[in-house]
């Protein structure tokens, strides 16, 4: 199971800009991201439709939160970069040559997908972009005392 560039990199984007807070510019975040502009332009366009992030243009302009990092739920922010790993359609999307499922009634493989997705939605929906904003092992503690 892998997830997306997009949600990696969009999620390390709006970390830039919850950090900086003075309203970094697309150039600024694809330097200290290491990614290129037109990408982060990309990202921050996903963003800023989602309602993470506002932008300014101009001289002063750049990107700053929508809202307060502690308000922003990590899980809300992956839904909106890349989707989710499992979602009702899923069956649908994944039927092969046929209309349907050939194991759309009985299947070992949905349970296994839901309880991951549910595992991973526990996680992501009881973190904040403030709780990302810690060191790495105050993040750890903070996803092991919480679990």
């Amino acid at each position: 199971m892998k997830l997306s560039a997009q949600e990696e990199y969009g999620l390390r984007c709006l970390l830039h800009v919850a950090r900086c807070g003075e309203g970094p510019t697309i150039p600024e975040i694809s330097m200290a991201e290491g990614l290129s502009e037109p990408y982060v332009a990309k990202l921050m366009r996903v963003l800023r439709i989602g309602g993470f992030v506002k932008s300014a243009r101009g001289q002063v302009g750049g990107y700053v939160l929508a809202r307060p990092a502690d308000q922003i739920i990590v899980s809300d922010t992956l839904d909106v970069l890349g989707g989710r790993l499992f979602e009702s359609n899923f069956c649908e999307r994944h039927a092969g040559n046929e209309q349907t499922c050939n194991h759309s009634v009985d299947c070992a493989v949905r349970s296994l997908w839901r309880a991951i997705q549910g595992a991973v939605d526990d996680v992501a929906s009881k973190l904040t972009l403030r709780d990302l904003l810690s060191h790495e092992q105050q993040v750890t503690s903070l996803v092991k005392g919480k679990f």
